[in-house]
């Protein structure tokens, strides 16, 4: 039976008080877990991602670029080993490499670029090197020639003056560095005092200094000029076996112009200018 109020009204049983402090507690739990975010599980670290070189070029690509084969073909030289890179035998199909490796197809190098033939008359005041450390090098002077990698074949000292070819043709490099059978080049040379006839035979028989020999293909004074301007024809390409003939024979060289490689000349080629070479002139080369 329902109680009577002091009003006469009947009055239903009292909340019990701890169900109803469980339930306020229950609804404050609540709100804190929908005010906390949940914690992320930690991720598991992955393993970083292989970038890929936008210089990087397929093998068979690059052995397909340097016009010896097709690319398929190329695939199957690559599988019996007949393809190295830096030294190394590769047989993986789709390994890429850098232009800048060294790529050899049964031992000989080859390069995917298009030959480039760049022929400079070199002023003074410029070292014959690749190397950005030596200051002016002749590399500034044919920067703007071409986009292909091209070398400098043979030295000028930084005081000396005259023809120089950059390419990036192996085939011709080697040709220059072959001092028996290679391209020849002829110099105009000063020298501090006249030389003497009997200095001229030994340099036209072949001197030994320090028991080699040294062979010229000629030797010459130059008409209507003094004798200490003499030139002087040779099939090496280093500028120190100038200074290594007249060393030994107690001349200072004053001056080294190389006014002819090959049948290559400086007409129309001003001091500091460079040019292309002409298919005939490259032919030419090739032949030699």
């Amino acid at each position: 039976m329902s109680r009577q109020g002091r009003n006469g009204k009947s009055s239903s049983k009292p909340k019990n008080k701890r169900s109803g402090k469980r339930r306020d507690e229950a609804k404050r739990e609540n709100v804190v877990r929908q005010k906390t975010p949940a914690k992320k599980k930690a991720a598991t670290p992955s393993a970083p991602k292989k970038t890929s070189n936008t210089d990087d070029i397929r093998l068979n690509k690059y052995i397909a670029n340097s016009g010896v084969c097709s690319r398929r073909d190329a695939d199957m030289h690559i599988a019996v080993g007949s393809v190295t890179v830096n030294g190394k035998v590769i047989n993986e199909m789709g390994y890429k490499v850098k232009l800048d490796d060294e790529v050899r197809f049964d031992g000989a190098r080859i390069n995917p670029e298009k030959k480039t033939y760049v022929l400079l008359n070199k002023p003074k005041g410029f070292a014959t090197t690749t190397s950005e450390s030596k200051g002016k090098t002749v590399m500034d002077l044919v920067a703007n020639s071409t986009t292909a990698r091209i070398k400098p074949i043979g030295r000028l000292g930084r005081g000396s003056t005259g023809l120089l070819l950059f390419t990036n043709d192996d085939v011709i490099a080697k040709k220059f560095t072959n001092s028996k059978t290679g391209v020849s080049r002829l110099f105009e040379i000063e020298l501090d005092r006249d030389l003497k006839y009997e200095d001229f035979k030994k340099i036209q028989e072949g001197i030994k200094p320090m028991g080699k020999l040294i062979a010229v293909e000629e030797v010459s004074y130059i008409d209507g000029a003094p004798k200490t301007l003499i030139g002087l024809k040779i099939k090496n390409t280093g500028n120190s076996i100038l200074h290594t003939i007249f060393d030994h024979l107690n001349y200072e060289i004053v001056r080294v112009d190389c006014v002819q490689i090959g049948q290559l000349t400086k007409k129309d080629l001003p001091r500091g200018h460079w040019k292309h070479l002409t298919t005939q002139e490259v032919n030419t080369l090739q032949m030699l």
